[in-house]
């Protein structure tokens, strides 16, 4: 039985997280900015999964989260920074306060949650750090500069805590999805309102659903995949950079042509 923590595990992929992990009969702590609905464990009665609020910009919640892993658990084996929020926008629309929002969530809460438990991790010689990035954070499309950057930037940090951590006995995973149906254009910020609407039309479009990558998720990290890229679109998107720079640039800049015809 394996001891999992997940943020944003109320909703999207964080909530197939938590009730894939749940049905395997593993203990789960879904943590969330969201209020629990209710307090301990929550239903179904036959499975162990306990919500506490967790906001990943506060020091103060992760080091309460971790007290309370320590008292109830004494250890870790999976903590998945999930938590994240969508944004962007072109660079000249996308303003200083949009990107020091997107950084505090998106790379900051995940480097929070590192540091909150590698030291136990470390002390106990195993667990695993998860940290959902995006095929933003591989291939980068314009129109999307600040959220391109912080999910590059958790890809570059989950690469390094893995080689840090190998010695310990500690693996770190980054999951590179590309869009799939979820609730996070919830909380796309942003003046760029044109882009946004563009993009919350592919996430409405795609075929695919959070409990599609949860799926591909947790048979990674089961594997000791160290970067996941859990569906095809991303896995052709990836490939086309790595392998057809030339057409990929192309496309790219197709792209932002088609977004200076939308001024």
């Amino acid at each position: 039985m394996s001891r999992v923590l997940v943020t944003g595990g109320a909703s999207g992929l964080g909530a197939a997280v938590v009730s894939r992990y749940a049905a395997r009969g593993d203990q789960v702590l879904s943590a969330d900015l969201s209020e629990p609905r209710v307090a301990g464990t929550t239903s179904p009665p036959d499975r162990s999964v306990v919500e506490r609020r967790l906001d990943v910009t506060s020091e103060a919640d992760w080091e309460d989260t971790r007290a309370w892993v320590e008292a109830e658990w004494g250890g870790l084996d999976l903590l998945f920074n999930n938590a994240g929020v969508a944004g962007g926008g072109r660079i000249d629309l996308c303003s200083l306060e949009e990107w020091h929002w997107i950084l505090e969530v998106n790379l900051l809460g995940v480097v929070r949650g590192t540091r909150a438990f590698v030291p136990m991790m470390k002390a106990q010689g195993s667990g695993r750090i998860v940290n959902t990035a995006s095929l933003a954070g591989l291939v980068h499309p314009p129109g999307m500069g600040s959220y391109n950057a912080t999910k590059a930037a958790v890809v570059a940090f989950s690469e390094t805590a893995a080689h840090e951590l190998a010695p310990y006995g500690v693996g770190c995973t980054a999951v590179c999805p590309s869009y799939f149906r979820t609730n996070l254009m919830t909380s796309l910020r942003g003046a760029d309102t044109d882009l946004a609407e563009h993009v919350g039309r592919l996430v409405e479009k795609s075929p695919i659903t959070a409990d599609d990558i949860a799926q591909a998720v947790v048979e990674g990290v089961e594997r000791g995949e160290e970067l996941i890229v859990p569906d095809e679109p991303a896995r052709a998107a990836y490939d086309a950079k790595l392998h057809h720079r030339a057409a990929y640039d192309e496309q790219m800049r197709a792209t932002a042509a088609r977004l200076k015809e939308r001024v």
